[in-house]
C-alpha cells in the first residue's frame, strides 16, 4: 500500500502561472521565493490519517519527542550553517525567516544551539486537537495571509486546506531477478522510473558486466537516460493524465532496451511509444526545474511491519517564507513552467488541485512474498539514480547495503554522466569518455536511507553524506 501526501496546486491556480506576461517561464528563484510557488500542504494530514489506521500509541505522546526539541534546541549543523550563509539574501526577506535564521543579522553558527518556540506551539496544538487542525480556518488563515500578502503573491485559499485529501494507491510493482521491486506511482515518477531502468537491464541482458565497470555503468546510464525520456514526456498525476499501460510492460522494456549499444553513447535518448499511447493526444517533454532535495527515513517496527517515506518542502528552504515556526513549501515549482511546446501540451502543467510531479522513489522489496529490502532517498530527481543504483548493487552485484549505500555515485538523467567528485573515479571517468560521455565531477550528497534482512537479522545504513543516523530498540 502506498499513501499519497503530496502538495496540490491551489484551486485558482493556472497553466500561467509561472509565466511572464510575455508568456516567457520564470526564472527558478524568480518562481520559488514568495507566495507564489506554495501548495497545498500534505504531510500534516498523512501523518494523522496514517496514525489514525495504523498508530499504536496515543497522538499526543508521538508528536512529544518533536515538541521537546523544539523547547531544548537542536545543534546547528555545519552543512545547515553552510547553507544559511548561502542563502541569506532569499532567506532573509521573510522578516519571519530572518528572525528565526539570522538573528541580530548573523547567520546561525555551526555548532550552536537553536530553539523554536512558535513550532513548539504548533506542535501543542497539534497535540491538542488532532492533525486536522492544521487544515482549519483557524490555523491556515495565517498561512494563506503571508501567500496571498508576499510582493510575489501566490493564490492558495483556506478552501484549498479544507479540501486537500490524502489518497491511497497502488504501488507499482516489477519483477526483478527473481525479487519483487515495489515503488511510488504517480504523481511521483520515483517507482515506474526506477522499475524502467531494473527492467531494460534484466529485459536486454545488460548485467553480465564485472560489478563497478565503464561496461555497467554505460549500460545503466543509458537505460537511465531512456527512462527519463519516458518520465519527461508521460508522468504526471494520474487524476488529471491517463498513463500509458505498457510503461513497465516486458516487452516494451526489451524493445527499449535493445537501443543501447554496446559501447558508445547514443547521440539522444528519445520517448518510446508504449501501450497505451496509440490514438491519444501527444504530448511534449516538460521544462521544470530539477533540485537536489528532500528527506527520507526507514522504520521496520517490533511487529515487522516497515516504512519507507520520502518527505519534502521542494527546495532546501521551500519558498523562503515562515509561518507558525515552520518553512512554507515551494512544490509548485515541480511543475512544468510552460504548460505546451510546440501546440502540444505538457502532461507536468499547472492545473488547479493538481499534485506536481516529483521523483520521490520510497521502496520495498520482496522474495517469497517477505520484505527483504527497504530505502529511498533524498536528491531531487537524482533520486531515481540512488535508489534503482542501490538495487542493482544489492541484487544484481551481490553487495551488502552499507558497501552500496558508500559506493561512489553515478547519476544520468539529462544527458549529463555525473560522476562523485571526491572519489577515485578517474579509470571510469576516462573509459566513460572513449564511449562518447562527457563525465562531470559534482556533490552527489544522496543521503540514502535503507534497511536489509541479512539471513534472521537486519542491517539498517544511513548515508554518511549527510547527518543520518541509525537506531535500534
Amino acid at each position: 500500500m502506498t499513501v499519497d501526501g503530496r502538495e496540490t496546486a491551489p484551486a485558482k491556480a493556472n497553466e500561467t502561472l509561472f509565466l511572464n506576461k510575455d508568456g516567457s517561464p520564470l526564472g527558478f528563484f524568480e518562481a520559488v521565493v514568495g507566495g507564489r510557488s506554495v501548495g497545498t500542504p500534505g504531510t500534516p494530514k498523512l501523518l494523522w490519517e496514517v496514525h489514525q489506521r495504523f498508530g499504536q500509541l496515543r497522538w499526543g505522546d508521538v508528536l512529544t519527542p518533536a515538541l521537546e526539541l523544539a523547547n531544548s534546541g537542536f545543534i546547528v549543523s555545519p552543512r545547515l550553517a553552510e547553507a544559511l550563509e548561502r542563502d541569506q539574501d532569499r532567506l532573509s526577506r521573510d522578516p519571519d525567516a530572518a528572525a528565526y535564521f539570522y538573528p541580530e543579522g548573523r547567520s546561525l553558527k555551526a555548532g550552536s544551539v537553536k530553539k523554536n518556540a512558535a513550532y513548539a506551539q504548533t506542535l501543542k496544538q497539534l497535540q491538542e486537537h488532532g492533525g486536522n487542525y492544521f487544515y482549519t480556518p483557524e490555523f491556515s488563515q495565517k498561512i494563506v495571509n503571508k501567500v496571498q500578502q508576499h510582493t510575489n503573491p501566490g493564490v492558495l485559499s483556506t478552501q484549498d486546506f479544507q479540501h486537500y485529501r490524502v489518497i491511497t494507491r497502488d504501488p507499482v510493482c516489477m519483477p526483478f531477478l527473481g525479487y519483487r521491486i515495489c515503488g511510488m506511482g504517480p504523481p511521483s515518477s520515483g517507482g515506474i522510473s526506477v522499475n524502467q531502468i531494473l527492467g531494460m537491464l534484466e529485459q536486454g541482458n545488460h548485467l553480465s558486466d564485472p560489478a563497478e565497470s565503464a561496461p555497467a555503468w554505460h549500460r545503466i546510464s543509458e537505460a537511465s537516460r531512456l527512462a527519463f525520456a519516458d518520465r519527461g514526456l508521460y508522468i504526471a498525476d494520474s487524476d488529471y493524465i491517463a498513463l500509458p499501460e505498457g510503461l513497465q510492460a516486458p516487452r516494451y522494456l526489451k524493445h527499449r532496451a535493445g537501443l543501447i549499444r554496446p559501447a558508445s553513447r547514443l547521440p539522444e535518448a528519445e520517448p518510446g511509444a508504449p501501450t497505451g499511447t496509440e490514438g491519444k493526444q501527444a504530448f511534449q517533454q516538460g521544462e521544470s526545474f530539477e533540485q537536489p532535495s528532500t528527506t527520507h527515513f526507514v522504520i521496520r517496527d517490533s511487529n515487522g511491519d516497515i516504512v519507507s517515506m520520502t518527505s519534502t518542502i521542494e527546495n532546501g528552504f521551500g519558498s523562503r517564507l515562515m509561518v507558525h515556526g515552520f518553512l512554507l513549501n515551494n512544490e509548485l515549482t515541480d511543475f512544468s513552467f510552460s504548460p505546451e511546446k510546440s501546440g502540444r501540451a505538457i502532461a507536468n502543467r499547472v492545473e488547479g488541485g493538481k499534485r506536481p510531479r516529483s521523483s520521490m522513489a520510497p521502496t520495498i522489496v520482496f522474495h517469497d512474498d517477505k520484505p527483504v529490502l527497504a530505502l529511498g532517498s533524498p536528491g531531487g530527481s537524482r533520486i531515481i539514480n540512488y535508489v534503482a543504483n542501490t538495487l542493482i548493487r544489492t541484487l544484481a552485484w551481490q553487495q551488502t547495503l552499507d558497501q552500496a549505500i558508500s559506493a561512489p555515485n553515478v547519476a544520468s538523467r539529462f544527458g549529463t554522466l555525473d560522476l562523485e567528485s571526491g572519489r577515485d573515479l578517474n579509470s571510469l571517468s576516462q573509459a566513460l569518455t572513449g564511449m562518447g560521455y562527457s563525465p562531470n565531477k559534482r556533490d552527489l550528497n544522496s543521503g540514502l536511507h535503507g534497511i536489509q534482512r541479512i539471513g534472521s537479522q537486519w542491517l539498517g545504513v544511513a548515508d554518511h553524506r549527510r547527518e543520518g543516523s541509525v537506531r535500534a530498540k
